[in-house]
């Protein structure tokens, strides 16, 4: 037991990894830039890891005791849909309420619900799910095995105070940011750019980004840091010239 407890946190690490570069080569492609995805400073998205780890383990119970789900891909991929859709919706009211703000919008997508789970996206994380449990887990389950225990502690150990850090810092940065635009909201944008602005990895993570009482405010920041991030465009093009 617990040396599978070693091999969880090192797999929601690696899935929460894989869950970024997803995340960022998707959004990246799209905006067409570099765009760093995620809650974390660092090149990691939790959801993804805790998303991997539940369906890992339901799936084990399933293999074991209900046949049905293990030899038919679309009762799979339904099953996974209906877990990683919960565990989205609940991400997204539990982040709604600490920070008060809401951080992902479905609103304009056909069948959603409140605007943080629709059915497009619980589609793809049906599929992403089938795919981790049938190709990719049963890889990474094998390389994960030839490490030893001493190894495995180190590696924990470095995990979990990595998380940590990585969670206070950017938990600070969202409280630093929220006391900052709910105490200048009422005066002009300009006047506050300068402390807005040090905060643009977070509006560049999540472009729906909204916070609650502050009203078409949310809009005016979004638009003025889309203009400076096209300045910085230019000013890095004219330097390559």
């Amino acid at each position: 037991m617990e040396k599978y407890f070693f091999d969880i946190i090192i797999y929601f690490a690696l899935y929460s990894f894989i869950g970024w570069v997803i995340e960022t080569i998707y959004n990246s492609i799209k905006k067409k830039e570099f765009v760093n995805r995620g809650f974390l400073s660092g090149p990691f998205c939790p959801i993804y890891g805790f998303g991997a780890i539940l369906i890992i383990q339901v799936f084990a119970v399933f293999n074991n005791s209900f046949s049905i789900v293990s030899n038919n891909i679309f009762i799979q991929i339904f099953v996974a849909m209906i877990l990683t859709t919960i565990l989205e919706y609940i991400t997204g009211y539990i982040l709604e309420k600490m920070f008060n703000c809401k951080w992902w919008d479905y609103s304009d997508f056909f069948l959603n619900l409140h605007g943080r789970v629709c059915l497009q996206y619980s589609i793809y994380w049906g599929i992403l799910s089938y795919i981790l449990i049938n190709l990719i887990h049963p890889i990474i389950i094998k390389y994960v095995s030839f490490l030893n225990i001493s190894i495995k502690m180190f590696i924990n150990v470095f995990i979990i105070l990595y998380f940590i850090f990585d969670t206070i810092k950017s938990v600070t940065e969202i409280i630093d940011l929220r006391k900052i635009v709910l105490r200048q909201y009422k005066k002009p944008l300009e006047n506050f750019y300068g402390q807005i602005i040090q905060y643009k990895r977070i509006f560049q993570a999540f472009p729906k980004l909204k916070f609650k009482k502050i009203g078409k405010l949310n809009q005016e920041i979004r638009e003025y840091l889309q203009n400076e991030f096209k300045k910085i465009k230019i000013k890095v093009k004219e330097k390559v010239r």
